[in-house]
């Protein structure tokens, strides 16, 4: 560790300097990021007692680029982390990524720590999440090579990092995308647009002792490599388009699917249709065993190699994102359809502004299977043509409106349907069937000030008393925000459950906004909960006290 912070320190010297003279020429940018909490003991929320006075995130990003040359290192603190962040983090600090890079034209190498993604992610999407707690970067080599216009192919191989280490399996891999109307004459002057593309990953990890459970005294031959590959095709002619694609992982046993030798697969189909005023996108997914990970006995969302896209809508408003949807990648057969409508201005509908119409509505299911045994098995069969319980079911209506030269409304009422098995495997719960009803109103006082208004009222079947969950009962919520010029802003919130839930969460914050700094201050009270981002989630649990949080680039 040592070592690292003297690698650090001249990095920073050098970085500085740089800043101010310039390196040769190159450029220095970065960024700093900065979070910290202080919570205390609340028996009526569920908050424990911390025993840190104060829980601190924070990281430093150096980059220094020069013509085709670039390099970058981050610094990462843990002390200690965060509520909610996985306890594996631990107390630590030091040197968490570092790279050396160099592109041209047609040639583009990277040495060190790198984030990568093939297609949409599904055989291998190496990215950070600061907010989940996530980094599965690559340490390794990444070369990309463009031999001509509208052809991209990718090699790598690496170690993924797990915490402040890197896993021993090796994850290598490669990729090709071909845009074919750069390569084909008859297509470069066609209104039909055709990308296609391919990838291949394979995982190799040491074997290990895990016991058949059909029979105690043999142990499974389990597969040392482990390949998934890719199709993808992405097409557009005038208003429509269409993307799609195929994964197929081999034989993984491991322990998010219990061991079984059943191969695993993954389709999504999106459709799209837009024109001046309207737009429409349907989407549809299956995904069977897709979890692959570079440690078949690590549970949890580090250590995955892929990324199975969300389906359904990602809500913002507090109320109607309560119920958040984590992906299953053990399986789940999904649908979303999302329209967006304007009616014009100076019509019955439309009025003197106009008005925008956003309708969304997605569900998600289980796989209808049929078992075949345990651990050391094929697992189960599945029925392409049948689903098995609901897993998620949304159906939202979004009213946007301006009123007036000051005046903004946005009204959105909301259908959910939530079933716990999502992120509690052995909950046997019904069922929770929610109405959410959200007004947001802005108002423009006048230049650079604005005060806006946010109401919201939940109403549910779950009880607290049948499921312990604090999202349980119906709640209100509400919440005003004043944007004082462009450096300043004020909030303070309140979300109650007025019937059968428990607690009262209120927040108060203040913020400001110095060209490329922002600081925000906030007390209040967190509900024990899920954060989800993109369909992946980490739990947050109750907290009762004072948050911070500074960002700045340079």
């Amino acid at each position: 560790m040592i070592r690292k912070h003297t690698i650090l320190l001249a990095f920073l010297a050098a970085a500085a300097i740089g800043q101010a003279q310039g390196i040769l020429g190159g450029h220095v940018t970065g960024n700093i990021a900065v979070d910290g909490q202080m919570s205390s003991a609340d028996a009526t929320i569920g908050a424990e007692d911390v025993p840190e006075k104060l829980l601190l995130n924070s990281r430093a990003d150096v980059f220094y680029s020069n013509g085709g040359f670039s390099a970058g290192l981050r610094f990462e603190m843990y002390q200690n982390p965060l509520l909610g962040f996985d306890s594996d983090w631990k107390q630590g600090q030091g040197l968490a990524n570092y790279f050396v890079a160099y592109s041209t034209e047609k040639l583009s190498v990277t040495a060190g720590n790198f984030y990568e993604q093939f297609g949409s992610g599904m055989i291998l999407r190496s990215y950070e999440d600061r907010y989940l707690g996530i980094d599965n970067s690559l340490f390794g080599l990444n070369v990309q090579y463009r031999p001509v216009a509208g052809i991209t192919v990718k090699a790598l191989a690496g170690r993924q990092r797990l915490y402040w280490d890197y896993v021993e399996s090796l994850v290598r891999g490669v990729d090709a995308e071909v845009n074919l109307n750069s390569i084909l004459t008859p297509l470069q002057e066609s209104p039909l647009h055709i990308t296609v593309g391919a990838g291949f990953v394979s995982k190799y990890e040491d074997d290990e002792s895990i016991i058949a459970s059909a029979n105690p005294e043999y142990r499974l031959n389990l597969p040392l490599n482990v390949g998934a590959a890719a199709f993808r095709l992405d097409m557009g002619y005038g208003h429509w388009g269409l993307q799609a694609e195929y994964a197929r992982k081999g034989q993984d046993p491991s322990v998010m699917n219990n061991y079984i030798f059943r191969e695993g697969e993954a389709l999504t189909l999106n459709l799209t249709y837009s024109q001046r005023g309207f737009s429409t996108n349907l989407q549809c997914k299956h995904v069977d065993n897709m979890a692959f990970k570079s440690l078949r006995s690590r549970e949890g969302q580090m250590a995955y190699i892929n990324y199975i896209p969300a389906i359904n809508k990602q809500h913002t408003y507090a109320l109607l994102s309560m119920y958040p949807y984590a992906t299953q990648t053990v399986g789940e057969n999904g649908l979303q359809a999302d329209v967006i409508y304007k009616i014009k201005k100076n019509t019955l509908l439309g009025g003197k502004y106009g008005t925008d119409l956003h309708l969304n509505t997605s569900v998600i299911t289980s796989l209808h299977t049929d078992s075949l045994g345990g651990r050391g098995t094929e697992g189960y069969h599945i029925d392409w043509f049948d689903n098995g319980g609901i897993y998620y079911g949304d159906l939202s209506v979004e009213v946007a409106k301006k009123l007036s030269p000051t005046l903004k409304l946005v009204a959105t009422y909301a259908y959910q349907v939530f079933n716990p098995v999502v992120e509690e495997p052995a909950t046997t719960d019904g069922l929770h069937h929610n109405n959410i009803v959200v007004a947001d109103l802005t108002w423009k006082v006048h230049k650079g000030h604005s005060l806006r208004f946010e109401a919201e009222w939940l109403g549910s079947d779950s009880r607290y008393d049948d499921v312990n969950d604090p999202r349980a009962g119906d709640w209100i919520m509400g919440l005003v925000e004043w944007n004082i010029g462009s450096h300043w802003f004020l909030s303070a919130s309140d979300q109650y459950p007025y019937n059968d839930g428990s607690g009262n969460y209120y927040n108060v914050a203040v913020g400001y906004t110095h060209d490329a700094t922002r600081l925000q201050i906030a007390f209040g009270k967190q509900r024990r909960g899920m954060l989800c981002i993109g369909g992946v989630c980490r739990e947050v649990p109750a907290s009762n006290g004072l948050t911070f949080s500074l960002t700045t680039n340079f």
